[in-house]
């Protein structure tokens, strides 16, 4: 008997809380301006994603310079100088490579 009635209210529970697909709200653009009817694969900027990854390289970097501070009190400042130039030239290096490659440049 109770299941009957459990069943019976979860179908007019369904039957009542049914929301339109097609409302305006479903078949407008999004806040973002997005058209949903438009097709998902958009072309995306290579030169964007280029300089994407450069700033994500020289935030890592950054993250990388930290543990030198505690590398301070066991080795000598001569040797600490020599990394860390060491390690700026290495990115400087990749830096300037990828601008004589043209990856900067936003004009092609």
């Amino acid at each position: 008997m109770i299941l009957l009635i459990l069943t019976i209210l979860v179908a007019i529970l369904n039957l009542i809380s049914k929301k339109s697909f097609n409302d305006r709200e479903k078949m407008s653009p999004f806040e973002c301006g997005f058209d949903p009817k438009n097709s998902a694969r958009l072309p995306f900027s290579l030169h964007f994603f280029l300089i994407a990854i450069i700033f994500a390289i020289f935030d890592v970097e950054l993250t990388l310079f930290l543990p030198l501070v505690l590398l301070t009190k066991s080795l000598s400042s001569s040797k600490l100088l020599f990394c860390l130039g060491m390690f700026t030239v290495i990115l400087l290096l990749g830096l300037f490579h990828e601008w004589s490659q043209g990856a900067l440049t936003w004009v092609s």
